[in-house]
């Protein structure tokens, strides 16, 4: 059974309405969205999911392999059906295997990378979905990786919120500019509180996206639009919120992965696209700090 409970809501709301005029608090907790927080797993809790070891991949399907630069490494595997889907705001499926891979740099040496704007390397970061019932085999390592060190991990059904520098929260707060200061207008309590409330990127499903820089629905709505279009387009705003957080990967010691300078690995998709379980249309991106 998934947890149903949300933890952490009450954190939000308290920062929300300690720190901003009551009217600005109701406005902004409207943005907030669940998601299924992955962590550690200690003895006897429900796993819902794993960073690194093998993977497990159905009869006939190849291990990734990002043509003229070698295989994907696997980051890590999710079971659907151990999520609390039904809680949160994405057409998830409710049961059947999540799988990410990603050309991570030990084939050579970190020189090719995966960028959104660069449909030529789209190939270097790949979702796979296996549905319930279908038969799979655990696969071995192709030469040249080295499998990273398995990681259990349970769920946490959390509240999360958007960045301020997101276009939903431009749209929604036309009092604020993010162009005047570092904290966008906002009251610096109030974003002092957020900071020392969020312990980073970490693990997740659906949700807000925690971006280690800007917010990563700019990247994949640039790369989507196309190499041509400016970066003050006004296209990309509205781009970006039609893209929703299907994963993200941080950093992490107990699985020996570090995403640049400690960085976090993210899947973005569009829900129709989600909904009709076309997990090749999601695209990728890194950043670090």
């Amino acid at each position: 059974m998934v947890p149903c409970i949300i933890n952490g809501m009450t954190a939000l709301h308290d920062i929300a309405r300690t720190h901003l005029p009551a009217d600005i608090a109701e406005r902004w907790l409207s943005l907030l969205r669940p998601g299924a927080n992955l962590v550690k797993a200690t003895a006897g809790e429900a796993v819902a999911g794993r960073l690194g070891g093998l993977p497990e991949l159905p009869e006939g399907e190849a291990w990734p392999v990002w043509e003229g630069h070698g295989p994907l490494a696997f980051v890590a595997s999710v079971d659907c059906a151990a999520l609390p889907a039904h809680a949160l705001d994405i057409p998830l499926p409710f049961d059947g295997t999540l799988s990410f891979f990603y050309f991570d740099g030990q084939i050579d040496g970190g020189e090719a990378y995966v960028a959104p704007d660069e449909p030529d390397t789209w190939a270097g970061a790949r979702v796979l979905y296996v549905p319930a019932g279908v038969a799979v085999t655990e696969r071995a390592v192709p030469e040249g990786l080295e499998a990273y060190p398995e990681v259990p991990l349970t769920v946490r059904l959390e509240p999360t919120a958007p960045t301020i520098w997101h276009p939903v929260v431009q749209k929604t707060f036309t009092e604020f500019s993010t162009q005047d200061s570092a904290d966008g207008g906002w009251p610096e309590a109030f974003t002092d509180a957020l900071y020392d409330h969020s312990a980073g990127p970490g693990h997740r499903v659906g949700g807000h996206a925690d971006p280690v820089q800007n917010p990563v629905e700019l990247e994949i709505a640039h790369g989507a639009l196309g190499e041509n279009v400016r970066w003050d387009d006004p296209r990309i705003d509205e781009e970006a919120e039609g893209w929703v957080l299907l994963a993200q990967f941080d950093t992490d010691d107990d699985a020996d992965m570090m995403w640049g300078d400690c960085g976090a690995l993210y899947w973005l998709i569009r829900p129709r696209d989600l909904a009709e379980r076309r997990f090749d249309r999601a695209m990728f991106t890194m950043q670090c700090c």
